[in-house]
This record gives C-alpha cells, sequence and structure tokens, in this order.
C-alpha cells in the first residue's frame, strides 16, 4: 500500500514526530532547547504558524497552519530534523541512537512522520486537547498544566482554557484522534 500525503496549500496539520526506537532525548534540558532552535530557525526561512505544540520524551506533537500558497510541510520537518540531528550527533557520537543509519534515518529520528490534515473547527478543537492532555496520557503529569514543554499555559494565559483541565479525570478521545 502506499502512503499519499496531503498537499493542500495554506492548510492546518497535526503532526507526530517520533524518535529512532522511542529513545526518550527529546526532554533532555539541552535538547529542549535545541528543538525550539531548531523551529525558530526554520521558521524564520520557511514561515508557518504553530497551532499547539507539545515535546515528550520520545516524540512530538504539534498543529501548524501553512502559508496561503504554500504545502511544503515534508521540507520543514526534514530542515528540523535535520537541524536538531546535527547539533545533537555529537552529544551522542559512538552511541547505537547515532552509529546506526538505516534506510535513511539519522539515528535521532524515525524516518517518517505522520500527518492528518485538520477537516473542521472540531476536527481541530479535538486535536489541541489531544495535544495538550498527551503527557498526562503517557504519565508524566496529573495535569497538562504541570507540564512544561507545551503550548497549554499559552492557551491557559488567553483563557482557552481552565488551569485544571484534564486534571479533574482522565479524558478519552475518539481512537482516531491522533492516529488518522
Amino acid at each position: 500500500m502506499h502512503y499519499r500525503r496531503s498537499k493542500t496549500p495554506g492548510a492546518t496539520f497535526f503532526f507526530t514526530v517520533v524518535t529512532y526506537r522511542r529513545n526518550k532525548i527529546l526532554c533532555h534540558e539541552t535538547n529542549v532547547s535545541l528543538v525550539k532552535e531548531a523551529f525558530l530557525h526554520v521558521t524564520s526561512c520557511h514561515p508557518f504558524r504553530i497551532r499547539a505544540f507539545v515535546l515528550l520524551p520520545d516524540h512530538i506533537h504539534c498543529l501548524w497552519t501553512l502559508p496561503e500558497n504554500d504545502n511544503n510541510y515534508s521540507m520543514r520537518w526534514q530542515l528540523i530534523k535535520s537541524y536538531f540531528s546535527r547539533r545533537c550527533q555529537n552529544k551522542y557520537k559512538g552511541t547505537q541512537t547515532v552509529s546506526r543509519l538505516h534506510k535513511g534515518e539519522q539515528g535521532i529520528w524515525q524516518r517518517r512522520f505522520w500527518e492528518h490534515q485538520i477537516r473542521d473547527e472540531n476536527d481541530l478543537v479535538r486535536h489541541i486537547d489531544y495535544i495538550h492532555y498527551n503527557p498526562v496520557k503517557h504519565g508524566l503529569v496529573n495535569s497538562p498544566i504541570a507540564w512544561p514543554y507545551s503550548s497549554f499555559r499559552r492557551y491557559v494565559k488567553q483563557g482557552d482554557y481552565a488551569a485544571d483541565w484534564g486534571s479533574e479525570c482522565k479524558i478519552e478521545f475518539d481512537a482516531k484522534v491522533g492516529y488518522e
């Protein structure tokens, strides 16, 4: 089966990007800064709007809206992953994480990423909720507000969420959200 990516210019997309073999390297203090630096570098050359974001130890979920006449999110992910990998490799030099170059993988990231084009406002809200609840889902914290590597606090500050959202009881998502 051949997977075909959506190529709608100016659309909003949900992404999941995973580290190679789910190595838990992303939330190390220097790597958090490096991920941010990679995004800032790429958005300065190839703009896009980050609508929601969460960095977890072994993966990233985010929502982007591309410029009106642009559909090239693959190039942006390639640049982000490459920027991060080049600067991170010295840290892991000689380990299996970096030395294993298999099927085009850089040793830090899985070769591909998952994307889903947002269909409507309801789909957008469900994916923003999914992103912000993900650290709780993975047992990293008891409340989204407690996770420092997320856009959740920005949403609370804007009045889009109560600070205690997601902490009172488990939130269940439709099986397709995050896996379409």
